[in-house]
């Protein structure tokens, strides 16, 4: 089942498209660079304009994938609009397996009080012209390309976290969604929270000097191991479910009811702790941060308690950026006891650990610059997160989560994978926008 990390497609970078004209040049150069040029990829295109929405018009979305997150997106949005905190309906729901889609039907169906259509094939939802977009909750395989065909047919999209699993995809959705009209969000919501936001202030202020090393955490625990989903024995190739659509673009895969079903414990399928959990804290530091592409990055992983799991259970990460700067990242499924949220500056530190912003001097500067600290509200991100989407599907304005920032934590994610598993650093070229070992 494992499948060799593939080298990136090169693509203009973001210089090269604000550039304009200079981007064609950029294209063509990076496409003879490459074994796999970008031309093979097809043209860039629009795909279908997006269906404008209306002033007092309700959104009208489809969601793709209807496991646990998928449903979970079903629920919350039907109570979003029941609140009255934003128009929106879910129209349809796709998913190759039965039983959990007719789930998802009936729970939208039912939480609406309006028909909901569902459709084993993705195929069948996006080919509706009544949808302005879709939120897509499938496993990571299926991310890119999925996001792709949604943006082709005119669609808006959420994909959820990571927002690729592999690099090169996530560098070919960037060029799509860059020449698109349309509205792409990634489901990294803590992205939401103030206090980032009133860092990136202090930061861009000069108030803490330069940045020099950040650190953060996603650690949690179990007794018997991470990711140990139920597994429904009727659930198998047939009736119940398209395991070819499943395997997607991977290609024809062995069936394999644990992979099915906990397909986030190995490797071929997930990039397990850096991926799910990982992008999560360290998306906000970035954007904080604002330091550019990472250029250069350096991971360790074990098994300490969970050995029948592919990936690991314990990672470590060291990123540098492209202006100065580096991220500490510990990450664990057999430990809760995380590291503090902490941006450390030459003359100042940030203290993120709470939802307040801490700024406190260092004690050779402490006569210099008085400790601050802004307070930032309670909130729920999740609800945020989609609610900054489906304003933005009204405004036209780019989410929070947006594919450039995105590409970068997927550089992270990948590099850190391959350092693991090929036990040397990776480094990566902003201009060219490909991976090499250190």
């Amino acid at each position: 089942m494992q499948r060799p990390n593939p080298e990136p497609t090169p693509i203009p970078s973001r210089r090269d498209v604000i550039a304009g004209a200079a981007a064609v040049a950029g294209l063509i150069t990076a496409a003879c660079a490459s074994d796999r040029s970008i031309a093979s990829l097809g043209p860039l295109g629009r795909g279908q304009p997006h269906k404008p929405i209306a002033p007092h018009e309700t959104i009208r979305i489809g969601v793709i994938g209807t496991g646990g997150m998928g449903t979970g997106h079903c629920e919350a949005i039907a109570g979003l609009a029941k609140a009255g905190k934003e128009k929106v309906q879910i129209a349809a729901v796709s998913d190759v397996c039965k039983p959990r889609l007719e789930a998802a039907r009936k729970l939208c169906a039912e939480k609406q009080a309006i028909a909901v259509d569902g459709y084993r094939s993705y195929h069948d939802l996006l080919s509706r012209d009544d949808l302005h977009g879709v939120l897509i909750a499938s496993p990571e395989h299926w991310h890119a390309q999925m996001a792709i065909d949604a943006m082709q047919a005119g669609k808006d999209v959420y994909v959820e976290k990571p927002m690729t699993l592999r690099m090169d995809d996530a560098l070919r959705l960037r060029r799509v969604a860059m020449a698109s009209d349309k509205v792409l969000q990634v489901g990294t919501q803590f992205l939401t929270h103030r206090k980032y936001h009133e860092a990136r202030k202090l930061i861009e202020a000069d108030e803490i000097g330069q940045p020099t090393m950040i650190q953060t955490s996603y650690c949690r625990n179990s007794k018997e191991g991470e990711w140990l989903y139920g597994i429904d024995p009727e659930v198998e190739p047939g009736e119940m479910l398209d395991w070819e659509g499943w395997c997607g673009p991977l290609g024809p895969q062995r069936w394999d009811t644990e992979v099915y079903h906990r397909w986030r414990r190995y490797r071929s399928y997930s990039t397990g702790i850096i991926g799910d959990l990982l992008v999560h804290v360290m998306t906000p530091l970035v954007f904080a941060l604002d330091c550019g592409w990472p250029v250069r990055v350096l991971a360790t992983g074990a098994h300490y308690a969970d050995p029948a799991m592919e990936n690991h259970d314990q990672v470590n990460l060291t990123v540098q950026f492209e202006r100065p700067c580096t991220l500490l990242v510990a990450g664990s499924t057999c430990n809760e006891l995380g590291l503090e949220t902490l941006i450390r500056g030459h003359r100042a530190n940030l203290y993120l650990g709470s939802k307040d912003c801490v700024l406190k001097p260092e004690r050779v500067f402490a006569e210099e610059i008085d400790e601050k600290k802004v307070e930032c509200p309670s909130l729920s991100d999740q609800d945020e997160h989609r609610l900054d989407w489906l304003a933005c599907m009204r405004t036209r304005a780019k989410p929070l989560g947006d594919v450039d920032l995105a590409a970068r934590i997927m550089v992270i994610v990948d590099l850190a994978t391959r350092s693991i598993w090929e036990g040397r650093a990776m480094t990566f070229d902003p201009l060219a926008l490909r991976a090499s070992p250190a």
